[in-house]
């Protein structure tokens, strides 16, 4: 995209990932579809704009409308670079995941806190002549989290906040060995995608918290409850209201700048260790949105 294009790209404050849809919340205003490549190649859908409680919200539906693109095909680099490409500061990632506690039921909402990523993709900007290792020990952002918490409690859902989302590369489900072994780590929720947007986010300095909807319990359970994709979906659409009601409230709520505590908006700060005077001028380009304050 040429320099003029981007210039003209809408300016956004929060991103919102999830699936078809979920734009369609009430209150939203001035909705308008952007559609663009990122020097990355091309987001999964076009992003769709608009006003919500006085904020600017983009939404991707981060597998394309009608759901075309398997969790492997998806690009996330470009979702997550499109999105900086907005100026978008927080992303909101609302996902459906299969429960590894007896605990943790169906159409519950688990605000998960760290990650096990067992996927085999590309999940960082760097690569290809330029090297950098950021910090992922906390890999959510606290504030915007626990505010998306806070509005689910307050509208009196069940919501639980912290544990471990394990990532895996899909499509298929886990066996039932692998679904007992991910329970014997510790794990609490499953899914296919939110791994791999963090760490890209965490990249880009935007702060990133995983909603997600319980639909199942994983293949563990199976014997008591099989998992079907009929069990799946009916439970991903009773839970997309109660979803589409905390991200009003939470964007309602958040301030539009963030706090100076935030770490995520320093998070790439001495990270790049490759000398600026190597890197090639075709990458500074290319990814000028990510590393641009750092190099020039």
């Amino acid at each position: 995209m040429d320099a003029e294009r981007q210039d003209k790209l809408p300016r956004v404050e929060i991103g919102i990932l999830g699936g078809t849809g979920l734009y369609e919340i009430e209150g939203i205003e001035d909705v308008e579809e952007v559609e663009f490549e990122t020097p990355l190649g091309s987001p999964s859908d076009a992003y769709i704009t608009g006003s919500l409680e006085g904020k600017r919200v983009a939404f991707l539906s981060r597998h394309g409308r009608g759901h075309r693109v398997l969790p492997f095909e998806i690009n996330y680099r470009a979702n997550i670079y499109g999105f900086k490409m907005l100026g978008v500061e927080r992303i909101i990632s609302v996902n459906s995941v299969g429960s590894l506690r007896e605990e943790i039921k169906p159409k519950d909402i688990v605000f998960s806190d760290q990650f096990f990523d067992r996927t085999r993709r590309k999940s960082s900007f760097f690569g290809d002549g330029i090297a950098a290792h950021m910090s992922f020990a906390q890999p959510v952002c606290p504030e915007l989290s626990g505010a998306l918490f806070n509005a689910g409690k307050e509208l009196e859902l069940s919501v639980q906040r912290g544990g471990t989302y394990i990532c895996i590369e899909g499509p298929a489900f886990s066996s039932k060995a692998e679904s007992k072994v991910y329970r014997s780590w510790g794990c609490d929720v499953i899914g296919m995608t939110s791994a791999t947007e963090a760490k890209l986010s965490r990249e880009a300095e935007i702060c990133y918290s995983t909603m997600n909807l319980v639909t199942d319990y994983d293949a563990w359970h199976a014997v008591e409850e099989p998992v079907t994709i009929e069990m799946i979906l009916e439970n991903m659409r009773l839970n997309i209201d109660n979803a589409k009601a905390i991200i009003k409230k939470a964007v309602a709520n958040l301030n539009v700048q963030r706090s100076s505590d935030c770490e995520c908006a320093q998070a790439l700060k001495s990270c790049i260790i490759t000398d600026p005077d190597l890197i090639p001028e075709e990458i500074k380009t290319r990814l000028r949105f990510v590393i641009g304050k750092y190099i020039k």
